[in-house]
């Protein structure tokens, strides 16, 4: 007699989040490249202080109320990014919306792991020193990217983030995060003490914290809100299939509050390590990307043991990387577990060998393949970066918002017509005990 196997929905049900790996996990998901790379270079071009708050504003506004719709959708669903939605009660039409936050962190994926692989190089060549024997930073970032070494240090990026996500939810993404979140914190702190003791670093830090509003345009806004939903991972799916695997006992609330407080002091500190350090090596603040692979190594070169903390600072970038690839590469598994019943491990590796394929054209567009190094004045790398962060993730957030904004109609209605119920139950209770009363007292009227 052979035993019943469970079937993978059954597995993934049973799999479920601990009430602080869920809040550890999300707040890997948030706090990735974004904060550390991009918030610094577009707060340096809106005005700094100013800016930060306006992002803070967007992110209570407008990002912590999706970030909870998507996380009660996801655990009223208990289903995938797409199903949720249908799962929890809404139209079928939303199944088929639903699919879109499924695609998107695919395709983010795809060139995200790149960038986690480059960061995972530059650690590497850091703390050897290699990074540092040749002066010339941005010939060397061109001449890494424009070759084919990335593509191998793409596929290390890949493989570990497999590995985490094949191992579940509570033995795998629960545990990474449980054991690189609180090694991100100390890197954080070590390397925000050094930073603001760096000479002229004074100067960084009044720019990042004290307000300039004249540089504050109606694209200042546009831009803050994107970061704000681009840094919680809003609009992708992520929150969605995380709330299939929260406990129905966890505190939705308090879990939205934790995870928004940890992603705003993430880049609070962020801005405390790149502005002085910036500020004290004479380094424009608005560089764009090019300012964690071409100036900071620049400044950690003219650093006491400036080695070693360009190490530390590239590790930190790529334990950011890894948490959101681990979060990114969850979403399109969780889909084809719950859609097609596979097991976890086929879909972890059929993603993973997608990923890397379709990454490949990202990973060869900096040089190697003219074809793809200029389309339309952007290379095919940059090209995919627009398309999902500024119209298939803000279209994400809609979908959400429309859902929420649909349930939470019904459940007014529903509701209301409860609220009728009992008071017409209350009315004819009243009439029934006025009736009773009324011939009860005729009654005792005849007998006495």
């Amino acid at each position: 007699m052979t035993t019943p196997q469970k079937s993978p929905e059954l597995s993934k049900k049973d799999d479920r989040f601990s009430s602080t790996g869920f809040i550890m996990a999300a707040i890997g998901s948030s706090v990735g490249l974004g904060n550390m790379w991009k918030f610094p270079y577009i707060t340096g071009e809106n005005g700094g202080a100013a800016f930060f708050l306006l992002f803070i504003i967007c992110l209570i506004v407008i990002g912590l109320p999706v970030l909870l719709a998507e996380l009660a959708i996801g655990r009223a669903g208990r289903g995938s990014a797409a199903t949720s939605f249908v799962k929890a009660g809404g139209p079928k039409v939303f199944g088929k919306l639903g699919l879109l936050q499924v695609i998107a962190p695919f395709l983010i994926l795809t060139f995200y792991i790149i960038v986690a692989g480059w960061t995972l190089n530059y650690a590497v060549q850091s703390f050897s020193g290699h990074l540092y024997s040749n002066p010339d930073y941005e010939g060397q970032f061109s001449s890494f990217i424009g070759g084919y070494i990335p593509i191998v240090w793409q596929a290390v990026a890949i493989l570990i983030t497999a590995f985490v996500v094949i191992k579940g939810i509570s033995g795998g993404i629960e545990k990474f995060n449980k054991i690189l979140i609180p090694g991100l914190i100390i890197l954080l702190i070590g390397l925000m003490i050094r930073a603001v003791t760096l000479p002229g670093a004074g100067e960084g830090v009044a720019f990042f914290l004290k307000p300039d509003f004249t540089k504050l345009s109606a694209e200042s806004a546009l831009v803050a809100l994107g970061h704000a939903f681009f840094s919680l991972s809003l609009g992708m799916g992520i929150l969605l299939t995380y709330g299939a695997y929260v406990d129905k006992r966890q505190s939705l609330g308090s879990a939205t509050l934790a995870i928004g407080a940890g992603d705003l002091i993430y880049a609070f500190v962020a801005g405390l390590i790149i502005f002085p350090t910036t500020a004290s090596f004479g380094i424009a603040p608005d560089s764009g990307p090019s300012l964690v692979f071409m100036a900071l190594p620049a400044a950690f070169s003219a650093m006491p043991f400036g080695a070693f903390f360009g190490g530390l600072f590239f590790i930190l970038l790529a334990i950011a990387a890894l948490t959101s690839s681990v979060s990114l590469l969850e979403v399109p598994v969780s889909f084809t577990m719950d859609r097609w019943g596979w097991s976890r491990k086929k879909s972890v590796i059929i993603i993973s060998v997608l990923v890397m394929l379709i990454g490949l054209p990202s990973a060869l567009s900096f040089g190697i393949a003219p074809s793809l190094s200029n389309i339309g004045g952007k290379n095919f790398f940059d090209w995919l970066d627009f398309l999902t962060s500024n119209i298939m993730l803000p279209v994400g957030g809609l979908i959400t918002t429309l859902f929420a904004r649909l349930l939470l109609e019904r459940c007014c209605r529903s509701s209301r017509i409860e609220i009728r119920l009992v008071q017409d139950m209350a009315v004819h209770a009243s009439l029934h005990c006025a009736n009773s009363c009324s011939s009860g007292s005729s009654a005792y009227n005849r007998d006495h």
